[in-house]
């Protein structure tokens, strides 16, 4: 049996624990409060610790999916939850004031884990806020000598969480998905 763990940061409100929640084999544990600050004006609750679901893979194999609070106040939780990790999905919320500063600001706070590791990027609520597009995010990385896999993403199908955990586990290592669907 082998185990994988894959992080899901993001700012407040991108979908992590939405994302978690969709795609774990079974019901995800959850530390989410009452929001206290200014998360109360996104959404009712917040991430203080950490999401953790599970995805059984064809075997015996497990990915363990680990949810970060999405608030900078709990940065120390980041580092904790990336200890053993093999990979980011970072969640990005296109209806934020400025998407770009958020993708800036998480690949500049995990580029010591995303350095030994890797990194996949969706983009959620493309459905409410169509603008910038997947091009656009392209176009931002690629001025930075980035090419880094960026899917349109709604965290609460199966189907799309799951595309973006395969992407991130292609660019680890494409054999890591020749025996698991």
């Amino acid at each position: 049996m082998i185990n994988y763990k894959i992080i899901f940061t993001g700012p407040v409100g991108a979908g992590k624990t939405t994302a978690i929640s969709t795609i774990s084999d079974r019901p995800p544990i959850s530390t989410d409060k009452i929001a206290s600050d200014m998360a109360r004006d996104i959404k009712k609750t917040t991430t203080v610790a950490c999401d953790y679901g599970t995805v059984r893979l064809n075997g015996d194999d497990c990915l363990h999916l680990y949810g970060t609070p999405g608030q900078q106040r709990f940065d120390f939780m980041w580092d904790i939850l990336t200890s053993g990790g093999i990979g980011l999905v970072l969640l990005l919320d296109n209806t934020r004031l400025d998407p770009f500063q958020d993708l800036e600001f998480f690949l500049d706070q995990f580029q010591d884990f995303i350095n030994q590791t890797q990194v996949a990027i969706g983009i959620t609520q493309m459905d409410r806020k169509s603008s910038p597009c997947i091009d656009d995010y392209h176009n931002h990385l690629g001025k930075q000598g980035l090419t880094i896999p960026i899917f349109d993403v709604d965290a609460r199908k199966r189907h799309d969480v799951s595309l973006l955990i395969k992407a991130l586990l292609f660019s680890l290592d494409p054999g890591l998905l020749e025996n698991h669907d």
